[in-house]
């Protein structure tokens, strides 16, 4: 039997296709970042990549009729710590185009079977919500049942990493009806997501499916799994450095300090650095420290103050550095022997660019190989 086919919009480094796995072939991957179609060819090749602006893509540069697109599509613009443009947004209306390209495909008969768009979790609120309800429509009218799963890398991984996965199947392959379900539910079903859903429009909502996916799994990777001793892209930091860190802590951040200083064991933990008021409502950076066992959300570098850093305390000793790009990768579900870029600065904002590979590959199992297969002639919208 042959391998179901996807396209891959918003490559990045590949890490949809890294959770697709073996059992699913690509026939196409875009980006327009020339950094991160280096990265993308280091790991799977050159042979389907297609450098360049969604918005400059015709129907005629894909090859054949995929059973998938998916599409992680710039989100800058829906971010809770963006600017609000919205759909609307230069960066984050990239959407735009790719829906372009669907509808091209789908006026010569070659529509994608399903499609996978993947976004931030500030999707569901941006604008108020108009934005999640515009993104559904413009999915819709394009001949698909939609439905959308919210996902924390957490369930899988060592990282805090909350996640909106709209997935949509055309209509007329309507699938078995035990992939749906008539209402939401935990995890993958969030109460933001319950309640724009229910704001839809009576024409999007008859194509609405609250799509079942069983409980995963406990986690059983550890934060100090994925920790490197002497990693050569971020380096331990001098004592007076780590003492500086520790001053920028507020007394709750601390007091975590002390805590883990006094349990007797080995304990990681990691530290950003955020702007918060002060008493006097001055803005001053302060850093932030967690000893849960998990890593905050990696996010792309910007003048120092996203980027994560590990702290190690060992008793009295106390040793920081910044996260490398290796234990990055780590967090974000990728082998050992995926090729980063040279630079830290281009390997970390990769990772803070990319997918979780756990979950994209848990929607894959659990949905995705079903949709594809065997599709029955009705499915029931949800009420």
């Amino acid at each position: 039997m042959a391998k179901p086919t996807f396209y891959e919009f918003f490559a990045g480094g590949g890490m949809a296709r890294a959770g697709l796995g073996e059992g699913w072939r690509c026939s196409f991957a875009n980006d327009f970042d020339a950094r991160k179609a280096a990265a993308y060819k280091a790991n799977w090749g050159a042979s389907h990549f297609h450098l360049g602006d969604i918005h400059a893509l015709s129907a005629d540069d894909l090859p054949g009729a995929a059973d998938l697109a998916w599409a992680s599509f710039p989100c800058q613009d829906l971010s809770l710590a963006g600017h609000g443009a919205g759909l609307s947004g230069k960066s984050s209306g990239a959407f735009w185009g790719f829906r372009a390209v669907v509808e091209r495909l789908r006026a010569q008969r070659r529509a994608p079977k399903m499609l996978v768009i993947e976004n931030v979790i500030g999707a569901l609120t941006s604008n108020g919500g108009a934005d999640f309800i515009e993104l559904c429509r413009g999915l819709a009218s394009l001949g698909y049942d939609v439905g959308a799963l919210t996902v924390d890398a957490a369930l899988f991984l060592p990282q805090s990493r909350p996640r909106l996965f709209i997935v949509c199947v055309q209509a007329d392959r309507a699938p078995h009806a035990d992939v749906a379900q008539a209402a939401p539910a935990a995890p993958f079903h969030s109460a933001a997501l319950e309640r724009v859903a229910a704001r839809l429009p009576q024409d999007v909502k008859a194509r609405w499916r609250w799509w079942a996916l069983p409980p995963p799994a406990a986690r059983n990777l550890r934060l100090e799994d994925i920790v490197e001793e002497n990693p050569r892209d971020a380096p331990w930091r001098t004592d007076e450095e780590t003492t500086r860190l520790i001053g920028m802590m507020s007394e709750p951040n601390r007091q975590k300090l002390a805590d883990a200083r006094a349990a007797g064991v080995r304990r990681v933990g990691t530290i950003y650095r955020r702007t918060r008021p002060d008493e006097h409502g001055a803005k001053i950076q302060r850093a932030e420290v967690r000893f849960d066992g998990i890593a905050g959300c990696l996010r792309t570098p910007g003048g120092g103050s996203s980027r994560q850093f590990i702290i190690v305390v060992e008793g009295a000793r106390v040793r920081t550095r910044l996260l490398s790009g290796r234990e990055a990768a780590r967090l974000m579900g990728l082998p050992d022997d995926y090729v980063l870029p040279a630079r830290y600065n281009e390997a970390y904002k990769l990772m803070g660019d990319g997918l979780a590979v756990p979950a994209v590959a848990f929607i894959r199992r659990h949905l995705l190989d079903r949709l594809i297969a065997d599709p029955c002639p009705v499915l029931a919208a949800a009420e």
